[in-house]
């Protein structure tokens, strides 16, 4: 048994650090996937034009 009552402002105060706490969370998942996804890809294939220079 708790020795004193919680107080009202702790409660919202817990909620709303609950909700930053998962927005940083998603936001940290969001960069670690693009990056897993940038370093993994294979990179811009160019057509085989542009790699020439072409002469004008």
């Amino acid at each position: 048994m708790a020795l004193s009552k919680q107080h009202d402002l702790h409660k919202r105060r817990f909620g709303r650090n609950l909700g930053v706490g998962l927005t940083l969370v998603a936001f940290i998942a969001l960069v670690f996937g693009l990056t897993i996804v940038k370093v993994t890809s294979q990179g811009i294939q160019f057509p085989q034009e542009l790699n020439q220079g072409g002469g004008n």
